[in-house]
């Protein structure tokens, strides 16, 4: 496999840079974070219409670039540097793809050009905060299980009086009190009968409730959306209602790619950062960055981004490979955070450094899409390491992993 960038990916990848490095910088950040948005929306229409971010990867036909998923993750790969807070991931990576695979002519017309130019914002929303599950990364979502499963709980939806209502709510949405535009997962059915559908429901509306969650990660706003007999709008048409799993599974493959690249960015971004701290602070009359066990131990941190960094561009030209790559990942953004806090010193934990940023980062990206023993079982699962697994037995809620009653040593 060829993996050097063509002329145009590392033009994107250095516009992008400079672009973040002129107003993307810690201090915009906490910024950004305290506003009603969660974002700077001046910076978000700035990266939607002078750099075309939300549409790199929609076709040209609703106002997209036309670009492949591997442009748009080295585009996260420079905001996960940067740790930008801002509606690319929610509305670019998880709600349009689904869009697009689902949607009526008429559905993708009205709403992806909008999507692509940066003026519609869009959260994908599904019940429990079960948004891995949802998405095909440590479960199959067929069972249906993450949505509710037809019992109480979870988010329910009914045809009356010539429309859907949505009835529940869902928790741990990424943007969710900002987008103009939420994605509904949603069961039907009843229990004997019962299926996973996705509703639009368009902000404002009746009976919806958005509520802005303190999250561990500032950089990721969450919300709980809550629903009472909300009007919506079903996604695709009723015909398709097995395909809605499919759809998410897939989209789920490619955003863990994306995913991937950005935890790969924000841990470069650590480690850019302590590598400088390391050459200029002073201990014993020299650079701490001059003794042998910090040189060994930064080594291994760029080693373990590098390898990282690797899995994340293959899994952009494979999807398959989102997943393992999302778990390389995330561990190696989990463990370059800890080690940027400890080779920081007494200041890498404070609130007013940035290192501690990186650590919740990473955190919050693992309890959202996560964690990465789950990643990886659900993965060795699949490729039957286990034993002889089918899907149709995952499906039908077949355990994973260890409880496959195969003994491991």
């Amino acid at each position: 496999m060829d993996a050097a960038l063509t002329a145009e990916q590392d033009e994107i990848r250095r516009t992008l840079r400079d672009l973040l490095a002129r107003h993307g910088g810690p201090g915009e950040v906490r910024a950004a974070v305290r506003t009603a948005e969660g974002h700077d929306p001046a910076l978000w229409r700035r990266l939607a219409q002078e750099l075309g971010l939300p549409g790199l990867a929609l076709p040209e036909e609703y106002g997209g670039t036309g670009c492949t998923a591997t442009e748009l993750a080295l585009a996260c790969e420079e905001t996960g540097r940067a740790l930008l807070p801002s509606p690319l991931l929610a509305t670019a990576v998880l709600a349009a793809p689904l869009i697009t695979a689902l949607g009526t002519p008429a559905q993708r017309a009205g709403l992806l050009p909008r999507t692509a130019d940066g003026t519609l914002t869009a959260a994908l929303a599904v019940p429990g905060g079960s948004m891995a599950t949802a998405l095909g990364l440590t479960a199959d979502n067929r069972a249906g299980h993450w949505a509710g499963g037809g019992r109480a709980g979870g988010v329910q939806a009914r045809f009356s009086g010539g429309g859907w209502r949505l009835y529940g709510e869902a928790e741990r949405v990424l943007d969710g009190h900002s987008a103009g535009l939420l994605l509904v997962a949603a069961h039907t059915g009843g229990y004997p009968r019962s299926r996973t559908l996705l509703f639009l429901v368009r902000t404002p509306s009746d009976g919806l409730t958005r509520t802005r969650l303190t999250s561990m990660d500032e950089t990721r706003p969450l919300a709980r959306v809550e629903l009472r007999d909300t009007p919506a709008e079903l996604l695709g048409e009723d015909e398709a209602a097995d395909d809605v799993c499919a759809a998410l599974a897939a989209t789920g493959r490619t955003a863990a790619a994306v995913l991937a690249a950005e935890a790969v960015g924000a841990a470069a971004g650590a480690l850019e950062r302590t590598v400088a701290y390391a050459k200029e602070r002073e201990q014993f009359g020299r650079a701490i960055g001059s003794f042998q066990a910090v040189k060994h131990r930064l080594a291994d941190l760029y080693v373990r981004v590098e390898a990282a960094r690797s899995a994340a561009y293959h899994a952009a030209r494979d999807p398959a490979a989102g997943p393992l790559a999302l778990a390389q990942a995330l561990e190696a953004a989990r463990i370059v955070a800890g080690e940027a806090v400890q080779l920081h010193g007494g200041i890498g934990f404070t609130w007013e450094h940035e290192a501690h940023l990186y650590v919740k980062r990473a955190a919050g990206d693992e309890l959202l899409f996560g964690p990465v023993h789950r990643l990886r079982d659900h993965a060795a699962g699949r490729a039957g390491l286990f034993g002889d697994v089918t899907p149709e037995g995952l499906a039908h809620g077949a355990p994973e992993g260890l409880a496959h009653g195969v003994a491991v040593r």
